[in-house]
């Protein structure tokens, strides 16, 4: 391993950019105003652009969990989370904004009692020591589905995750 390759993402050099095929995001914080952040998902890139915003990449297939929260003078403008798979090269993609080039968007959630229900999932999933990005993309479907018709959607349990693994291990 290069002595660079050990580095964490955040102290890289970016002079090389992002890999191919890498699908950018961008990130913005500005505390209480503008909070744009990852909630889950394995990052390959990341560039610091000053104190308030970076660009994260993930890598083809990789699932994310992209929120933004942004408020005025009067409270809250804008809550709104989208779990996300990164496409590959060639691949038709949906547009998001800060988002590029786009992804195959799995749920989609805006209003924050709509988030806060989308995080709490997230957080039961997180709690059973399952990685949410490893979570198959027909569960957040589902969830997506269950959400837009006021139904609770099906746990996702240790015992569905095991049988995710091993049809993945067995599929093509």
């Amino acid at each position: 391993m290069t002595q660079r390759a050990s580095l964490p993402l955040s102290m890289r050099p970016t002079v090389d950019g992002p890999p191919p095929s890498t699908t950018l995001v961008e990130l913005t914080w500005r505390e209480k105003r503008i909070e744009y952040w990852i909630r889950f998902g394995l990052q390959t890139y990341e560039q610091i652009l000053d104190r308030h915003r970076r660009i994260v990449g993930f890598a083809p297939n990789t699932l994310f969990a992209f929120v933004r929260w942004a408020a005025n003078d009067y409270g809250t403008v804008l809550s709104r989370i989208d779990i996300v798979r990164a496409i590959t090269s060639g691949e038709p993609f949906q547009t998001l904004p800060f988002v590029r080039p786009g992804g195959e968007i799995l749920l989609r959630a805006e209003g924050w009692p709509k988030v806060a229900r989308v995080l709490e999932h997230i957080d039961t999933i997180d709690a059973l020591d399952i990685n949410p990005g490893a979570v198959p993309v027909d569960h957040w479907r589902h969830v997506h589905h269950c959400f837009a018709t006021g139904t609770e959607p099906r746990a996702y349990t240790i015992e569905r995750h095991a049988a995710w693994l091993k049809r993945r291990s067995v599929a093509p």
